[in-house]
């Protein structure tokens, strides 16, 4: 069995709106032979974020089209299991919201990584205070419009390559540093293997109890390290090489096999290095670990 835990749709009623998510990414018919030609049983549709707020009624218009599209896609194949997206521009909303689409059958929602070139923890607590309330889950992807680093930088390569990287990584360590991944009993899958953080393991481990003994960190309770084990990453076409290193911080049960497609359409060859963990580990990183995660 395969299991898919990120890949994209943009519906044309949103992609019509956009600079980038042209041509496949709005082709359901592909989406549909991606999912067969590969025997792919189950597939999380995640948002990637997108530019089309800004020609619509902001957010609030952006997440009434997308979340109907995709409920409607989800009923059409039942393979598809869509995470919606929130309004965020007015937090007031949004455990209405929330309550609203767990009565519509949502079982998570897919956010950014940032909002508006800025770190939204004061927004994204009462998000999860209300996904718990309603027993909803999370998808972090990396934020594509405005991305941190990105009025420093403008490159059309630097941007989805670094930028998206370590806006994804930043937000991974402000939840953990905010407590916020010890305090709600929901789940949170990061894109990407979490960015930047499985290189970064030793030296969060390192760096922590270094400023803890001089007083310039509050006590985590625990080693970074072990504090982000709580989280699932998926691993979005990465290499075997990548992917260990994700096993190595995250652990085996928190690896879920994704595709991102359009981006990483290469399904075979992407399986293929994983028979190097064997056949249990490979089985939970492909299907076991993404089961346990839409429980």
């Amino acid at each position: 069995m395969l299991c898919d835990a990120h890949l994209h749709y943009i519906p044309q009623a949103i992609g019509a709106y956009t600079s980038f998510y042209q041509g496949v990414w709005q082709d359901k018919d592909k989406l549909y032979d991606f999912l067969d030609a590969n025997g792919i049983a189950k597939a999380l549709l995640v948002y990637p974020s997108t530019d089309a707020h800004k020609k619509l009624r902001g957010h609030e218009e952006e997440a009434v089209i997308y979340n109907g599209e995709v409920e409607a896609l989800a009923k059409e194949n039942p393979k598809i299991i869509p995470c919606a997206i929130l309004n965020m521009d007015d937090v007031s909303y949004i455990p209405g919201q929330i309550a609203e689409l767990a009565e519509r059958g949502f079982k998570a929602v897919s956010l950014a990584s940032s909002y508006n070139g800025k770190f939204v923890i004061d927004k994204l607590t009462l998000v999860f205070e209300a996904l718990q309330a309603n027993k909803m889950n999370v998808f972090i992807h990396p934020q594509t419009d405005n991305p941190v680093g990105f009025d420093r930088v403008d490159d059309p390569l630097l941007m989805p390559v670094l930028e998206y990287s370590f806006d994804l990584s930043l937000c991974m360590g402000i939840l953990m540093m905010q407590g916020v991944l010890d305090r709600y009993r929901i789940k949170f899958i990061f894109s990407s293997l979490g960015g930047v953080m499985p290189f970064l393991k030793d030296r969060f481990d390192r760096v922590y109890p270094m400023l803890k003994a001089r007083g310039m960190v509050k006590d985590l309770g625990k080693k970074p390290s072990e504090i982000l084990k709580k989280i699932y990453v998926d691993t979005s076409g990465a290499s075997l090489t990548n992917i260990k290193l994700a096993v190595d911080l995250f652990g085996d049960d928190r690896i879920l096999w994704g595709s991102d497609y359009p981006v990483n359409p290469d399904v075979q060859d992407n399986l293929g290095e994983l028979e190097a963990f064997g056949p249990g580990i490979k089985n939970k990183i492909t299907s076991g670990n993404f089961l346990e995660f839409i429980s």
